[in-house]
């Protein structure tokens, strides 16, 4: 499913137009987006919980050259599904 579907469905079962389901999934992902800028985490009951985990600096190997490099530490966005959502996955 794209965006384009997601907003579909959204303005179908809340019965909105696609223009409003559209400005309220883009404010949704915003709110999410920020709170995790923020440091933040986003748990949503019955779907799951985003947040921010860091991954340490460590050494790879470049497969071309097979030669050392080091891949420096960032931070990246996890998400864990909650009960329900794995529940209705099985």
């Amino acid at each position: 499913m794209n965006k384009t579907e997601l907003v579909e469905k959204i303005a179908a079962g809340a019965g909105l137009s696609k223009v409003d389901a559209k400005k309220a999934l883009d404010a949704a992902v915003q709110a999410v987006k920020d709170a995790l800028v923020a440091g933040d985490k986003v748990a949503l009951v019955g779907f799951g919980t985003f947040a921010v985990a860091e991954r340490p600096a460590r050494e790879g190997i470049n497969p071309a050259t097979k030669a050392k490099i080091k891949i420096a530490a960032k931070k990246v966005a996890k998400f864990k599904a909650g009960a329900e959502l794995a529940d209705a996955l099985n």
